[in-house]
């Protein structure tokens, strides 16, 4: 089993809800996949190597690595060239998203990245478990219907971003008219 976690790099503290189901994916042994950015995928992999945890593999966007805290597996993922920016590390997180079997986002209602990833998760038909920081609440996102109602919580500005993602051209999205 493998599981894709991530969330913003606004975040960089893991609360006690979050670090309890890191737990059980340690006790459970399976596999993380994480990003190497600063915030929550620094965080989670700060977590699993205090704990010694060895089941983690950290994804980066073309050659170079901002963080692998444990010197875990790395999965370099090769992006274009002429790819810059957002787009240029949404590479490595759709790979991550495709590799996985369900997601676990922490997220603040507001990060683009995590939206994305949430929607990728969506786009290949599997599960995520959401911790939503401004609610301190757990949702379970496995089609657009529910992830409707996580963003009608978090409000206009979601929304926005969402609409705003959903009308990108990307694969990702292309592959979201299975669910309307």
């Amino acid at each position: 089993m493998k599981v894709f976690i991530a969330g913003p790099r606004a975040v960089s503290e893991l609360c006690p809800v979050v670090e309890e189901r890191l737990n059980k994916i340690y006790a459970n042994n399976i596999t993380v996949l994480v990003g190497d950015a600063d915030g929550v995928d620094k965080a989670v992999q700060d977590y699993f190597n205090n704990l010694g945890y060895k089941n983690v593999i950290v994804f980066a966007s073309g050659r170079r690595v901002r963080n692998n805290v444990g010197n875990w597996e790395m999965r370099n993922i090769d992006v274009p060239a002429n790819i810059r920016g957002f787009d240029f590390y949404t590479k490595k997180d759709e790979a991550m998203a495709s590799d996985a079997e369900y997601g676990f986002m922490i997220w603040n209602g507001e990060s683009k990245g995590t939206l994305n990833n949430i929607i990728n998760m969506l786009a290949f038909d599997k599960k995520t478990l959401v911790y939503l920081t401004k609610t301190g609440s757990m949702y379970n996102i496995d089609n657009m219907e529910k992830l409707q109602e996580l963003l009608d919580i978090c409000g206009q500005k979601a929304q926005t971003l969402f609409n705003r993602l959903s009308g990108a051209a990307s694969s990702s999205f292309q592959q979201l008219t299975i669910f309307n």
